[in-house]
């Protein structure tokens, strides 16, 4: 059974029916295009305005092609993979290859997701995994664990043989070190027979710095006035730059009927109602019978494009870097910004959303927007995922930085109403490293690992000569195989253990929180002293969540505790303690109290 619609891209090859197929390239700086398909002489694509040009030959699904692009007069052009490439063979400098979306069987085409507030999710690397057809045998683990939905670092076609995913140049080409389009489906496919949804991160911020061409036949792409971290930014002015984006995100949820996406960075796209145009799009060409969840990473906190008709939920950095501070006690970089009364900030976290709403940061520049109105489950709670465990210099995970006892009462906060993701390793306290790994040529390599220690000169790490030699080569394949997880080691002391509580929060949070979530608001939080907090929620039924944490050394004194029935405790003996009004150090205990007439939650 196939579940694609039918729509008309503007860019790409498009299978118009048997052994026939449109092609589509947006070049405005070019003067002549020509598409070479494999076996067949060059055909001279017509010019259909817009700076776009189309053509369509004699071929089907699996056909090798490329365009040749004429800047001048020039005999010779330049050749080039299709910027639309559904796949390649070779890589990125390779031909590209004609793909049928309508090829795929779906065994599961009448899913139709699940409701966001189910939302468990697990963020995974399929390279570090062993590619697409390995990571399918984890999926019934995944399922069993509690987890409600996988997140895929991107896949778009990258340099090279391993790639954080981040470096990709064609944006609609799922990278063949992963697999082809088709395993990629078949991973979809196989997640929602096991009632898993399937996220996927897309990176429309910036290209790679290898294989990249569009700016020599497409120099509108770019601007010319604003620069990225990664190169020039990308012109969202430009209405075929905004169609290039929306379509890639629709193709993605259509033909490969992804359930979500999570936008990288956003906060490096300048123009914000581009933002807005594409959430609208989607939603308004997608099934309104699915439950499609749109997710943003953004630096700026902008609470207004949170919500409905636009986008579900937001990473929240601001909870991982005031959590990290509480666990760590580490004060470089950008953790400096949450050093200062992390107790209060997490307090402001759990009560609001954001840390920063238009507060002030350390260089004085106002940072966010007013959260207070959202509800919890507009944020995405995390301890740790692929960028802060692998952006530090060693790849560190908290297993290795925080004491083990903190932790578990962090993990706790699983039971929170805001959305919880797991990075792969985590549910398991794996010690294995996640390192910054490329697969590039030995210039380019080389700038990247300058580039790194200037993204991140405000970590000691990348500072001291010493220890700078320390930190692993991203282009050495031992520095890839190190951050492979270590899936041995769940079975044995002391992870099994770990695992089991993990699973156990889990299959509470299922029980307990989700039915009470949607709907939930929060009722506020207050310190009960260093590093101490309790949180409170009202849920859909009326009922209270109560957590409370105490991530210090020291017990505290606490009135908080009462009528209502306790969910979990981190720790032997805390019933007792909590009894007598005090929580004990590196503990956390979670409980509802009932509703008007609720005397189940009484018992």
């Amino acid at each position: 059974m196939n579940a694609v619609t039918r729509f008309e891209y503007s860019f790409g090859a498009q299978v118009l029916g048997p052994q026939w197929t449109r092609f589509a390239l947006w070049a405005p700086s070019a003067r002549r295009v020509e598409l070479e398909v494999e076996g067949q002489a060059p055909l001279a694509m017509i010019q259909a305005g817009e700076g776009r040009f189309v053509g369509e030959a004699e071929c089907d699904h699996g056909t090798r092609y490329r365009y040749r692009i004429h800047l001048d007069d020039d005999a010779e052009g330049i050749l080039v993979a299709d910027p639309a490439s559904r796949a390649q063979a070779g890589g990125i400098d390779g031909p590209s290859l004609v793909v049928d979306p309508f090829r795929h069987a779906w065994r599961h085409a009448d899913w139709l997701g699940r409701p966001w507030h189910e939302t468990v999710l697990y963020e995974l690397h399929l390279g570090a995994l062993g590619g697409l057809e390995a990571a399918r045998r984890q999926l019934p683990y995944l399922a069993e664990l509690g987890v409600t939905a996988v997140e895929l670092m991107p896949v778009a076609a990258f340099p090279g043989s391993r790639n954080w995913g981040y470096d990709g140049v064609l944006p609609y080409a799922v990278d063949e070190a992963y697999g082809d389009p088709d395993a990629l489906k078949a991973f979809v496919d196989d997640a929602h027979g096991l009632g898993l949804m399937v996220f996927l991160d897309v990176v429309y911020n910036h290209f790679g710095p290898d294989g990249n061409y569009l700016p020599r036949y497409a120099e509108a792409f770019f601007r010319h006035d604003r620069d990225t971290p990664w190169g020039p930014a990308i012109d969202f002015r430009q209405p075929m730059v905004r169609r290039f984006f929306i379509e890639n995100a629709l193709m993605w949820l259509d033909e490969y009927r992804f359930d979500g996406l999570r936008l990288d960075a956003v906060h490096a796209i300048g123009e914000r109602d581009f933002l807005v145009e594409l959430a609208e799009t989607l939603r308004s060409h997608l099934d309104a019978n699915r439950h499609v969840h749109l997710v943003l990473e953004n630096e700026h906190n902008d609470a207004e494009l949170l919500g409905p008709g636009r986008f579900t939920a937001q990473w929240n950095d601001d909870w991982h870097n005031v959590m990290h501070v509480l666990l760590t006690g580490e004060r470089e970089g950008y953790y400096g910004e949450f050093a200062d009364e992390p107790t209060q900030k997490l307090v402001r976290c759990l009560s609001e959303g954001f840390v920063y709403q238009g507060d002030p940061t350390r260089d004085g520049t106002p940072r966010g927007t007013p959260s207070a109105h959202l509800p919890p489950s507009a944020f995405v709670a995390f301890l740790q995922n692929h960028d802060q465990v692998g952006n530090r210099a060693l790849g560190e995970r908290l297993t290795r930085l925080a004491e083990p006892q903190a932790l578990e009462a962090a993990t706790l906060l699983l039971l929170s109403p805001m959305v919880p993701l797991l990075f792969m390793g985590e549910e398991w306290a794996s010690e294995r490293p996640f390192l910054f790994f490329t697969d590039h040529r030995a210039e380019l390599a080389e700038a990247v690992r300058e580039g790194r220690r200037a993204e991140f000169a405000a970590f000691s790490a990348f500072q001291d000569p010493a220890r700078r030699e320390a930190i692993p080569d991203p282009n050495a394949e031992s520095t890839f195989a190190a951050s492979r997880p270590d899936f041995d080691s769940r079975g044995t002391p002391p992870h099994a253990d770990r695992l089991d509580y993990v699973r156990h929060l889990l299959a509470i949070r299922h029980e307990e929180i989700v039915p009470r979530l949607d709907g939930a608001r929060a009722l506020g939080a207050e310190p009960l002293g260093d590093k101490a907090v309790v949180a409170r929620w009202q849920m859909n039924d009326d009922s209270q969540l109560v957590i409370s944490v105490n991530l210090s050394q020291q017990a505290v004194a606490t009135s908080a505790f009462g009528i209502g029935r306790r969910l979990y405790e981190t720790r032997d003996g805390a019933a007792v303690a909590t009894e007598s009004g005090s929580l004990p150090a590196s503990c956390a205990v979670a409980w509802l109290r009932p509703g008007p007439g609720d005397e189940e939650l009484c018992a």
